[in-house]
């Protein structure tokens, strides 16, 4: 078991890359981080509320996942969902909503953190300059033309933001998770 950490924490090492696909989707076993145990799941209904950050500094590497990281595509960091997975993501400061895919493992940061952006997932949501935000974060299936779209390091198709009853809603829904 310890092993498994050390192989994890090596494919972002960077070498040789596989190519941008979505097969095969990958679960793979529980692992630990920092002393917290992780243990990734199929989870088709996730729908969570906490804080997104960013990162970008690893371009080049490999991500979890085997990808090349390209810190201006539409990617992040996830500590259980499947490799790859698309999901939303919604600014609960502003409602603004993107769809995004899922290819790496993190974040390891804590603070009630929930998802790690790309730098251009960060910039499409707008939040970037924050550099921590509050979101929500649910599980989709995109159609086939924006899943293309976010295998070749394009964004999705624009969602309309978040109706402010429902942004309120959420905000309520992170406010009583005591995050």
């Amino acid at each position: 078991m310890a092993l498994a950490p050390a192989l994890l924490l090596s494919a972002c090492a960077g070498g040789n890359f596989r190519p941008v696909s979505d097969v095969p989707i990958r679960i793979g076993p529980a692992y630990t981080v920092r002393g917290a145990t992780y243990v990734p799941a199929a989870a088709p209904g996730y729908d969570a509320i906490g804080y997104a950050s960013w990162y970008g500094n690893e371009s080049g590497n490999r991500t979890a996942n085997g990808e090349q990281f390209r810190p201006g595509w539409i990617t992040a960091a996830h500590t259980t969902l499947p490799l790859p997975t698309y999901v939303e993501v919604t600014a609960l400061d502003t409602g603004r909503r993107i769809v995004v895919r899922v290819n790496d493992r993190g974040p390891f940061a804590g603070g009630g953190r929930i998802i790690d952006l790309s730098r251009g997932a960060a910039e499409q949501l707008g939040i970037r300059a924050q550099g921590h935000a509050p979101v929500r974060v649910r599980r989709v299936e995109p159609t086939e033309k924006d899943r293309n779209r976010l295998r070749e390091g394009k964004p999705a198709a624009a969602l309309p933001p978040v109706a402010p009853q429902e942004l309120q809603r959420l905000r309520m829904r992170l406010s009583a998770s005591g995050r």
